[in-house]
This record gives structure tokens, sequence and C-alpha cells, in this order.
């Protein structure tokens, strides 16, 4: 069975960030990664950020556990951590129905 999925590509948004605004490729790429870089800071810093109508990004602390390792089938521990979380917000729900 064949996998038709496809995929917005961080190149191909970057693209179409420039043909939507008439900004360079590389002022698109720049704008576009510093959103992403900014995202990520706010985040390491225990911020959320909230985007109105799009989603809301936070941190979540996942809580130890028991795991079994693969290839060994031996049980181990898995520590907590940290990890990142996205809720889509209204509209964005609703564009994607």
């Amino acid at each position: 069975m064949q996998n038709n999925k496809k995929y917005m590509t961080k190149n191909k948004l970057i693209e179409s960030l420039c043909k939507k605004t008439g900004l360079s490729k590389k002022m698109s790429k720049e704008i576009l990664e510093t959103v992403f870089e900014e995202i990520s800071w706010a985040l390491s810093r225990g911020e959320d950020v909230v985007l109105p109508g799009f989603g809301k990004f936070s941190v979540s602390l996942r809580k130890e556990r028991k795991g079994r390792n693969p290839r060994t089938g031996e049980e181990i521990t898995i520590p907590e951590a940290k990890v990142p979380k996205f809720k889509a917000g209204k509209i964005l729900k609703e564009t994607v129905r």
C-alpha cells in the first residue's frame, strides 16, 4: 500500500509566505525561523504561547512511568519529562473540518 500523504514542509511554508507577502525568500525564512525560535524560548521559560483562533502551545510534565526495553524485554523506569503540547483553537478546528 502506498502512502499518498502530502506534507507542508518548512520550505513550502517559506515559499507560500513569499507569494502572499511579496517578501524575499531570505526575509521570509528569517521571519519563520524567528517565530519558531520565540515559541521555543517562551516554552523553555515555562510560558504558554496563545495565538487566538489558531491554538495554544504549552509544556506538560509527563510523570515517571514503567516501560520495557523492546530488545530485551527488561522492565525500565522512564523518567519524568517536560514535553511540548499544542491545543488547536476554534478557528483552526473549523478550517480543518
